[in-house]
């Protein structure tokens, strides 16, 4: 049995082969998929190869060794047909073009592995020699024939394309040499099997010459590495840019507040203090931006969906661009169709974010001529599919940086924009949103021509007519509430005197305590308040936590305004479904903090005009003329 050596040793690369495939982690591509079914198909080739000739050097049987190499002929059919899709592979032909040979190519081989196990074959067994022959050999062999030769031409036509990646013939071009040396060997030594060696032997070369999954994984991770350092570089460019945006209206903030120390012009002081604020709202957007996109990236941003009137809002929002837009020679154009629904249902403050970001950025890059603001409407059965479009006559997006303004970390000709704000988040948030909100966004430039976005956004027509309901506003302004006492309850001492500060106009008696505890010592001790304006983030005791231990005093009945920085979407309902009077974000709108005294104080205060307004005739709502700008 001097002849089993070479099948025995093509049995163990095989093994060997699958250990070392299998144990790592691969790749995943047509080329890995077809070498695994290689690889297998060789394992058991080699497996039945060493075990017919043991089994005929031993027992035999004529008849069963004629069914083992009928099994044998048509794995040999079936590696055939795999090597050949595996030149296909390489040579990255279109997928269709793929499928259709691989079609062809699999009809012809089943035929074949039908033809061999139907058809006779001849079984040569004398001494230690051990032969095939007969019409079924001949068929197996046909086929392998027709592969090597379509092989063979794929092989030279792949190294004319693509002489770069030369490695991936050799093992071919080895195969080749070793089916000649093989022919010859058997010729003159007929007792040696040497196919079954001479196919681990071509399987061995190719993994470490082609499929090597530990090379395809190297450039995968240095695929990922570049992708990782340019994020890098983007997100510090964008850090960079946030460092520049955010000292700019903090320069102006901490400038200007010096400016006040030492101004002694009561009119100059109210210029500086004027100014400040317009630093600080601008300081607040470029925050909000961030805390949006950061909310995204979380998922935790919702929609939060209710009725509301759409042309109301398009409207106030024309007006605002309106003095965004300045000295700057710009007409601006505003067209909204007639059959826009009075009452749809919706997200209203995303559907505004959206176009608001839209109109400014139009208004931000755009110099001279005109910006279109223009929104249209298919109504059908309940749904209204809104068309939204800004179209401007400004600096235009070069046809190849079309595709990166949706990046959060990336702003385009940084160069050209140094003097111009903003964090280069807006559009990235705006087609968040749209997409949050099932829509899409598409955007049609000509550089240096002007751009055209227009978003496409679905909504739900409400037919049920709006309430009429009777509108109440509280006038608080000047109100004399020397009567009330209201108590601050925040850690921070900053915060304290800001809420003192802001109070002050009102002429309340205000007083201040930094925990929760000092809050509930001062209630069981007696302490009487008309209103209490309370921080949650406190340590030891929070002010919900507070609030509740409040609740639980019998004569308790304070309103209580939870008075937070944690202004994320949906924490005021969350407050309210704790049980607070109302809520209060940081940093205090004026506004908002009129509205809350008005509500909480105004039913005992003769001071405050409580005025009703009767509901609007609906015929009022019914806009056909669209809002002109000035002329």
């Amino acid at each position: 049995m001097d002849g089993v050596w070479l099948p025995a040793g093509a049995f163990l690369i095989s093994v060997l082969l699958l250990i070392v495939y299998f144990t790592k982690s691969n790749t995943k591509s047509l080329e890995t998929y077809i070498y695994a079914r290689l690889i297998i198909l060789n394992f058991l080739f080699s497996l039945i190869g060493m075990g017919v000739y043991i089994y005929s050097m031993t027992i035999g049987d004529i008849s069963i060794v004629s069914i083992i190499q009928k099994v044998y002929l048509s794995i040999l059919s079936s590696i055939g047909f795999y090597m050949f899709l595996y030149c296909v592979a390489i040579n990255q032909l279109k997928e269709k073009s793929y499928n259709k040979i691989k079609n062809v190519a699999g009809i012809f081989t089943i035929l074949i592995v039908i033809g061999v196990l139907l058809l006779p074959i001849e079984t040569i067994l004398y001494d230690s020699v051990l032969d095939v022959g007969g019409t079924a050999y001949y068929c197996a062999m046909v086929a392998l024939i027709t592969f090597f030769v379509f092989i063979i031409i794929m092989t030279i036509g792949y190294f004319f394309k693509n002489r770069a990646k030369f490695k991936k013939c050799i093992p071919f071009l080895v195969l080749f040499a070793l089916c000649i040396g093989g022919f010859l060997l058997r010729r003159y030594y007929p007792e040696v099997i040497t196919e079954t060696f001479f196919f681990s032997f071509f399987f061995l070369i190719m993994y470490f010459t082609i499929e090597n999954p530990d090379l395809k994984m190297i450039h995968e991770l240095n695929a990922a590495k570049d992708a990782a350092e340019r994020a890098n570089r983007a997100k510090s460019d964008f850090l960079s840019n946030m460092s520049h945006e955010i000292r700019t209206p903090l320069n102006a903030i901490v400038g200007f507040s010096e400016c006040i120390l030492n101004e002694n012009d009561l009119e100059s002081a109210k210029s500086d203090a004027k100014d400040i604020v317009m630093a600080s709202q601008n300081l607040l957007e470029i925050v909000n931006g961030i805390l949006d996109i950061s909310k995204i990236e979380a998922d935790k941003m919702e929609i939060v969906e209710a009725e509301y009137n759409l042309r109301d809002n398009l409207d106030s929002l024309a007006k605002l661009m309106i003095p965004r837009i300045g000295e700057k020679p710009i007409e601006f154009q505003t067209k909204f169709a007639p059959d826009i629904p009075p009452v749809l249902y919706g997200d209203s403050a995303k559907v505004k974010q959206i176009i608001s970001n839209i109109l400014t950025n139009a208004v931000k890059y755009t110099e001279r001529g005109i910006i279109t603001f223009e929104v249209n409407c298919i109504n059908k059965d309940n749904a209204c599919s809104l068309v939204i479009s800004v179209e401007d006559t400004g600096r235009g997006i070069k046809t190849d940086k079309i595709d990166t303004i949706f990046n959060k970390f990336e702003r385009l000709e940084e160069d050209r924009n140094t003097t111009l704000e903003g964090t280069g988040l807006g559009l990235a948030i705006t087609k968040r949103l749209v997409e949050m909100m099932g829509g899409k966004i598409v955007v049609q430039s000509k550089y240096g021509a002007g751009s055209k976005f227009t978003v496409y956004l679905k909504q739900e027509i409400r037919n049920t007519p709006q309430k009429q309901e009777k509108v109440y506003a509280v006038t608080v302004a000047n109100a004399d509430f020397s009567n009330k006492k209201i108590l601050v309850v925040d850690d921070n001492g900053i915060n304290l005197k800001v809420a003192t500060r802001l109070l002050q106009p009102f002429k309340v008696i205000v007083e201040e305590c930094e925990s929760g505890e000092d809050c509930l010592e001062r209630i069981k001790d007696g302490a009487s308040y008309d209103l209490i304006l309370m921080d949650d983030m406190m340590p030891r005791i929070t002010g919900t936590e507070t609030f509740h231990e409040l609740e639980k005093l019998p004569d308790f009945k304070t309103p209580v305004v939870v008075l937070t920085a944690n202004a994320i979407e949906g924490m005021r309902d969350k407050y309210l479904q704790e049980g607070f009077t109302d809520y209060l974000a940081k940093p205090i709108d004026k506004l908002e903090l009129e509205r809350v005294l008005g509500l909480t104080l105004a039913h005992t205060n003769e001071e405050v005009k409580e005025e009703i307004f009767e509901p609007l005739p609906e015929e009022l709502f019914d806009i056909n003329v669209p809002l002109k700008s000035d002329e």
